[in-house]
């Protein structure tokens, strides 16, 4: 008996000193399922994770660059790998089991596939709803989530809802941006009666002609329609041949089919190359006014171009105010393809605009973090575009970029440029439908 006492003692001292030791011991390495807490201060020394991108060039080593501070603080390596085969490769390491740690996709719907096909992680069982809704705002959280889970957070974004304009002649005119599209239209009215033409809009594209109208009707629909009316639409839910998407090609139609708005008439938009469109803004006395396309379109004009002086922007005013001030865009988004502590410490860091910094900074990357500063942008152009995507109540992703090839870059296409070369709406819309795999 007294044997056994001791044993007890000293299994109870041994006991009571572990507890001890537990208590003052470093936080765990694994980041806290509630908050997303990945504890930079854990020890990941000697861990690698790889990233693994469709990026190019100077892109990756300024992705690479982001982890400079974060690979000092953790010790953990990370390895940014590129191809433009990026599709193809993920796909065959994935169904061989040997899947990148991160993957950088450029687009939610391949996201969505790889989701589906159980290649990714479910992030909600350490990046909680409460915790994402400090780094994002809903509608980007709703973008990486695949049936109810979470997959993806994203890195970048492009602002597509654009106009742009012709400064100096706007200023001679005196004429006001926009802020609704009645305004808008008011806009154009007066530039009509000032012996003016108030739109350029180029749909050429060689054998993707037809796709800058595709953006047209996505950015109506999102200002004509509810957010989960689009969603359906772009699922396939939602038929070309309904209401919503009706009235959204009428709306276009009201400035593309009008003679006296485009510079060319609807000859002109299929005719006119979308890179070429940009340079009839310029000059004190521009060949139009105003030209609706994304950001992207600023390596479209003439060298030597001042944005800002010889040419300028504002955002694509909303139509109904029950529908905010929605923003069409793309981008991309990071997902986990291995689930280990190290991993999760990198997905987590990817949740913060210090993970975009250095691309941020290098004005070639706009960020979608909250916590991404406007100070970090090197200039007015970066900034304003960064501004626009803060202000949005909605975001939503280039639609036919998500709607099966056959339609989105196909029927889509197509169905624009047979409807503004004169098809009926009845015919186009049931086309596309029917196109529908």
């Amino acid at each position: 008996m007294k044997n056994f006492n001791k044993v007890w003692l000293m299994v109870s001292v041994l006991a009571m000193l572990a507890l001890i030791m537990a208590a003052c011991a470093p936080a765990a390495s694994t980041p806290d399922a509630d908050t997303g807490d990945s504890g930079d201060a854990a020890d990941f020394a000697g861990e690698t994770v790889t990233i693994f991108t469709a990026a190019e060039g100077e892109q990756v080593a300024l992705f690479q660059r982001n982890f400079d501070a974060f690979e000092e603080r953790t010790g953990i390596e990370v390895v940014v790998e590129a191809s433009p085969d990026f599709e193809t490769v993920a796909l065959v390491r994935a169904e061989a089991g040997d899947s990148y740690d991160i993957l950088n996709f450029p687009q939610p719907g391949l996201m969505a596939d790889f989701a589906r096909s159980g290649f990714l992680v479910d992030l909600g069982g350490f990046l909680s709803q409460d915790y994402m809704l400090t780094k994002y705002t809903q509608s980007w959280i709703d973008l990486g989530t695949v049936d109810g889970s979470l997959y993806g957070v994203w890195h970048n974004a492009d602002v597509k809802s654009l106009v742009w304009y012709a400064k100096p002649a706007f200023d001679a005119a005196g004429y006001s941006i926009p802020q609704t599209w009645d305004e808008m239209i008011a806009l154009s009215d007066q530039i009509v009666a000032d012996g003016g033409t108030p739109w350029c809009i180029g749909f050429e594209s060689g054998g993707a002609t037809g796709w800058p109208g595709t953006d047209w009707v996505e950015d109506i629909m999102l200002r004509t329609a509810s957010p989960e009316d689009y969603d359906a639409w772009v699922a396939g839910e939602l038929a070309f041949d309904s209401p919503q998407v009706r009235n959204a090609f009428e709306v276009a139609s009201e400035i593309w089919m009008n003679p006296d708005y485009v510079l060319g008439g609807t000859t002109g938009i299929l005719t006119t190359n979308f890179g070429d469109a940009p340079n009839m803004l310029l000059g004190d006395e521009p060949a139009c006014y105003m030209m609706r396309q994304a950001s992207f379109i600023a390596g479209f004009f003439a060298e030597g171009t001042e944005i800002g002086t010889d040419v300028d922007y504002f955002y694509l005013p909303p139509i109904d105010a029950a529908y905010g001030k929605p923003v069409l865009g793309s981008g991309s988004l990071l997902s986990m393809g291995k689930d280990t502590p190290a991993v999760r410490a990198v997905m987590e860091f990817l949740t913060t605009g210090e993970s975009a910094r250095a691309e941020v900074e290098a004005g070639i990357l706009i960020a979608p973090h909250l916590d991404a500063s406007l100070d970090w942008y090197p200039n007015d152009l970066t900034r304003g575009f960064a501004e626009i995507l803060a202000n949005a109540d909605t975001f939503r992703f280039d639609g036919s970029d998500l709607m099966p090839g056959a339609v989105g870059a196909g029927s889509f296409w197509t169905g624009i440029v047979d409807f503004v070369g004169g098809s009926n709406l009845d015919s186009v819309l049931q086309a596309i439908d029917t196109s529908w795999p």
